[in-house]
């Protein structure tokens, strides 16, 4: 019987993984055997996640600490991953910031910040793993954690720096597919709603946001934890060898209206 999500012996590079749902698709790939880099900027949190998840799923980990808008952090991050693990078969590049305020009241500052991590951030990544592993491997799964906020404009949080990064993603995610899909590598995004974490929770649950979930959402509610892991597993995963270049929302429905 085929295992189609088997992931055992493979390697995954998650950025912005010292909580929240990098921290959750991390967990879904070593479920499914695969052996995790815990890359975000907090020491104390990367090395407690990795630790976390090499008890819980008996895969190899390696946190390394890394800011995405250092070129020179990102390749010395690339490089030590394949010092120590010979390979990079999976990058998902969820790390990401969110400025909020009314347009008319962005600063530049706010608009620079956001491309630089959010989008400029995912490109360096993305280039740096294709540049000294995928290509050379003729092989890789690469995932961009975009936003529904990338396909769809939104009056509830004024946001416009992030709907500009991510939907500068989504087009990114076409364009290195375009181009990298002769080595077999596929480049694919996903574009989450709203979901559940420590840092989110409080918020959602405030009788504001439980009302926009009713009138805006087809499933009327919030993602819970958890919902998001099929995603990352199936793009992830060699058997999704004939799929790239695609933006999945896993959004309750929220962009189907």
């Amino acid at each position: 019987m085929k295992d189609y999500f088997d992931l055992k012996g493979q390697v995954a590079i998650v950025t912005g993984c010292s909580g929240g749902l990098g921290v959750q698709m991390a967990k879904a790939l070593a479920n499914q055997g695969a052996n995790i880099v815990v890359v975000a900027r907090r020491q104390n949190l990367i090395e407690e996640v990795a630790k976390n998840i090499s008890d819980d799923y008996g895969v190899e980990t390696l946190p390394i600490r890394c800011d995405i808008t250092s070129t020179e952090q990102v390749e010395a991050m690339v490089d030590a991953v394949l010092e120590k693990f010979g390979r990079v078969d999976i990058l998902i590049n969820n790390a990401g910031t969110g400025a909020v305020a009314p347009a008319e009241n962005i600063t530049d500052e706010q608009f620079e910040n956001e491309m630089n991590i959010d989008l400029f951030g995912t490109f360096r990544v993305a280039r740096t793993v294709a540049k000294k592993a995928m290509i050379s491997a003729k092989y890789g799964r690469i995932i961009n954690i975009a936003s529904m906020y990338g396909l769809v404009g939104n009056k509830i949080a004024g946001s416009s720096p992030y709907h500009a990064a991510k939907g500068g993603v989504v087009n990114l995610t076409r364009a290195l597919a375009s181009e990298w899909g002769k080595y077999n590598i596929t480049v694919n995004s996903i574009c989450p709603g709203y979901f559940y974490t420590d840092l989110t929770r409080e918020t959602l649950d405030s009788d504001f946001f439980q009302q926009n979930a009713k009138t805006m959402i087809p499933e009327e509610r919030y993602g819970n934890e958890g919902e998001l892991d099929s995603a990352a597993i199936f793009l992830a995963s060699p058997s999704s060898s004939y799929i790239t270049g695609v933006n999945l929302p896993v959004d309750g429905g929220y962009t189907c209206m």
